[in-house]
């Protein structure tokens, strides 16, 4: 019998959000394309889901398309769309601890992550950590990631993510810099066959400084650092002007752009395509996408949840283990 590759784990995230829902529409939308089956407790998906329980990942190809693979885990409470409950906090931590065990046994091809509500995690869990990726981070024994936003027209990374504005300057250090481009680097030849990525570089003052009128650091630190890296085989461009690197026809020089703070980098991607993007951690030892939307209680339950940016996250997914996969036979 011809080996098949695992297939992806789809955590449950928050209940009570619009995950569950966006999970049985994907099973539908995707006609089978993509091996996955999702981590949750059965009791939290919309009623009218078709699911069949597997004991196993590998039992995912089992499962007739638009039936969705369920890896069943009990949770203590129901789940009511809107409503939040602490008591199913941990509930929501252990699925994604357990999906990161099964991809590092090799029993998944990669990961693919519903989005969680850090707030319930916080008081009912006492979750210590800003969000997934540092979660995620931590379970993989890594002490550095990146975090991208992609679609199909743009690949952003903000260098810092998840800090208040008045501290990027501080925590945006060329130690920072350097580490993000050779992360964003290696992944992109090593999960994208990029195999010389082109790296834009946002400067982190309007105009990129302007030759100091508007801020120093483009030449106090930018332009040397840069300059060495390119010594060392990088395609840098800039420190660019933040305002003009976006537009269509710039978008066409580069691969990624590197950002100084998150919404320089998450404004741009989420104009182009707010439904279609996807979130994907650079530097794990293994593959990580997410939907780049929120929990949206507010509308959960309510079956108007567009399912367009797990699509494209799981697609993403999956694409990124066939390609690595191509590529460690060489």
């Amino acid at each position: 019998m011809q080996h098949r590759r695992p297939p992806i784990a789809l955590t449950c995230g928050e209940p009570a959000g619009v995950g569950p829902e966006v999970a049985a529409k994907a099973i539908l939308d995707m006609k089978g394309r993509v091996p996955f089956f999702w981590i949750g407790d059965p009791r939290h998906l919309p009623v009218q889901t078709s699911f069949a329980e597997i004991k196993a990942p590998h039992e995912a190809y089992d499962v007739p398309a638009g039936v969705l693979p369920v890896l069943c885990h009990l949770f203590p409470a129901p789940a009511e769309a809107g409503v939040a409950n602490f008591a199913n906090a941990q509930g929501v931590i252990d699925v994604i601890a357990r999906a990161v065990d099964l991809v590092k046994t090799g029993q998944a091809s990669g990961i693919c992550t519903s989005p969680i509500h850090k707030k319930i995690l916080k008081d009912g869990a006492d979750f210590a950590y800003p969000g997934h990726t540092e979660y995620l981070a931590d379970l993989a024994g890594v002490d550095h990631v990146v975090m991208m936003l992609a679609c199909s027209e743009l690949r952003v990374v903000p260098a810092t993510i998840h800090i208040a504005l008045k501290d990027v300057a501080d925590q945006f250090t060329p130690e920072v810099l350097e580490e993000t481009i050779r992360i964003t680097a290696n992944d992109l030849t090593q999960h994208w066959g990029i195999e010389r990525p082109r790296i834009a570089i946002a400067g982190l003052n309007p105009h990129a400084g302007e030759g100091g009128a508007m801020g120093s650091e483009e030449l106090d630190w930018m332009n040397g650092l840069l300059d060495t890296l390119r010594g060392q085989g990088f395609d840098l461009k800039g420190p660019m002007p933040p305002d003009t690197m976006f537009h269509a026809r710039a978008r066409q020089a580069y691969d990624v752009a590197i950002c100084a703070y998150h919404d320089q980098a998450l404004i741009p991607i989420k104009t182009i395509d707010f439904d279609g993007g996807v979130n994907v951690t650079l530097g794990l030892p293994f593959i990580r996408t997410s939907p780049d939307h929120g929990t949206a209680m507010d509308i959960a339950g309510q079956g108007i949840a567009n399912p367009s940016s797990l699509i494209a996250a799981l697609d993403m997914a999956w694409d990124m283990a066939e390609r690595s996969a191509k590529d460690s036979d060489i």
